[in-house]
């Protein structure tokens, strides 16, 4: 199917859970970001946009061609959706390109007291063939975040059947249950994962207890039978070696997860998938996936890293539990503020502590890279010296080659 048709451009979707995220991710090549509001978000925690943040987010990404969505996808109890028409109202007018719903109610509201507000539905409605794709057209969204379960042979049926836009997840973490529909954390933290509050309780340790009737219970853990405490955790998705297929498949947006991560990981990640998306589209027929681009998503890597639903059913080889191999650590140290193309200097902000005679790493936009030493850097009055210990300390160097402002600065543990 893929001569049939003019192969078509994926927007690169990622995750900016601050107005510092949102920006260093279309500086780093994001098409487009998605954001919570103040309200109806499913990350009460991710630093959500104010109305003001927002506005300033949205003519940051205009001015550099880039969308906003706002992410609204919880699942609403009796009372949530009071004010959801004027929130949707409020949105629209400060420019917000469209908003991620699941929630049937919010959907109609969004719909009847906001027009004009593209609705996208969420992957928490769970998605997962052509048909529930066209009911949802027929409603009026313009696009739907498939269920993550959705393999990729079943991508493809969609798009055979169906024009609607096709957002899909191709990098980050994996909810263990069904599309991210659990109340493991309500029960062990009193918080609904659900509208907002998710603490994660699947990423936990646990114990196995035999608990035999009448006696008292004994652990297996401490006697040995079982090797290490138990986790009900998936390792995180990394798609990057499947681009070409995920376009010819037709999926128009790939979308990175991360709301809560850094903007080392935003940065990384956002850079590498924009890479890989221009090199295919430039030449498809000669493309091939490089290792570096590889390398790279390691440096920001928290788990091991699969392919999700995609090609099989998940195993217990993609569960965080048994002996996994020691993924490379690196540390965001700093990020530049200013560079003199006399001097060679540069000037930087720190964000962890380094030492002259690390051996360090640049990074830009469009997948600039050099390595350096630290020889010698001065804090601001001057004076040399020989670490960078206080955090977000204004500090100068000499580098190696020209860098530009905004770009980052790792070492490896």
């Amino acid at each position: 199917m893929t001569n049939e048709r003019t192969l078509k451009r994926p927007e690169v979707l990622a995750p900016a859970g601050t107005l510092e995220k949102l920006k260093t991710a279309i500086h780093y090549g994001a098409d487009a970001v998605y954001i919570g509001g103040n309200a109806y978000g499913l990350r009460s925690r991710a630093g959500n946009f104010t109305k003001e943040d927002m506005i300033e987010g949205v003519a940051f990404a205009k001015e550099h061609g880039a969308k906003v969505y706002v992410a609204a996808n919880m699942v609403t109890h009796e009372g949530n959706q009071e004010g959801a028409g004027e929130f949707f109202r409020e949105i629209r007018d400060v420019g917000i390109s469209a908003v991620i719903v699941s929630d049937p109610a919010l959907i109609e509201i969004c719909a009847s007291e906001a027009p004009g507000l593209p609705i996208h539905l969420s992957t928490q409605a769970s998605a997962t063939n052509y048909e529930t794709l066209e009911f949802w057209k027929n409603e009026g969204l313009e696009r739907v975040v498939l269920a993550r379960e959705v393999s990729m042979e079943e991508v493809a049926e969609i798009r055979k059947n169906t024009d609607v836009e096709i957002e899909a997840f191709i990098h980050g973490a994996m909810c263990i249950s069904y599309s991210g529909r659990c109340t493991l954390s309500n029960h062990m933290s009193m918080r609904d994962a659900n509208r907002g509050g998710c603490s994660q309780s699947c990423r936990w340790k646990y114990e196995l207890y035999d608990m035999p009737f009448g006696a008292e219970r004994t652990s297996l853990t401490n006697k040995g039978e079982v090797e290490e405490e138990f986790s009900m955790s998936a390792v995180d998705m990394a798609m990057i070696q499947h681009i070409p297929e995920l376009i010819q498949n037709g999926v128009d947006s790939f979308k990175i997860e991360g709301r809560m991560k850094s903007i080392h990981y935003v940065s990384t990640v956002a850079n590498v998938y924009k890479k890989a998306v221009d090199t295919y589209m430039e030449d498809p027929e000669n493309y091939e996936c490089k290792q570096e681009w590889i390398d790279e998503l390691w440096k920001v890597a928290q788990r091991e890293l699969s392919t999700g639903f995609y090609y099989h059913v998940p195993t217990d080889e993609e569960q965080l539990f048994g002996e996994r191999r020691k993924i490379p650590q690196y540390k965001f140290i700093g990020e530049v503020m200013a560079y003199d193309s006399e001097t060679k200097v540069a000037t930087i902000r720190q964000r962890n502590h380094f030492s002259v005679e690390d051996e360090i790493e640049f990074y830009g936009p469009g997948f600039n890279h050099f390595h350096q030493t630290v020889e010698v850097m001065y804090n601001e009055d001057g004076e040399s010296i020989d670490r960078a210990p206080n955090p977000m300390m204004i500090l100068t160097m000499p580098v190696n080659q020209p860098v530009a402002i905004g770009d980052m600065i790792r070492k490896k543990k």
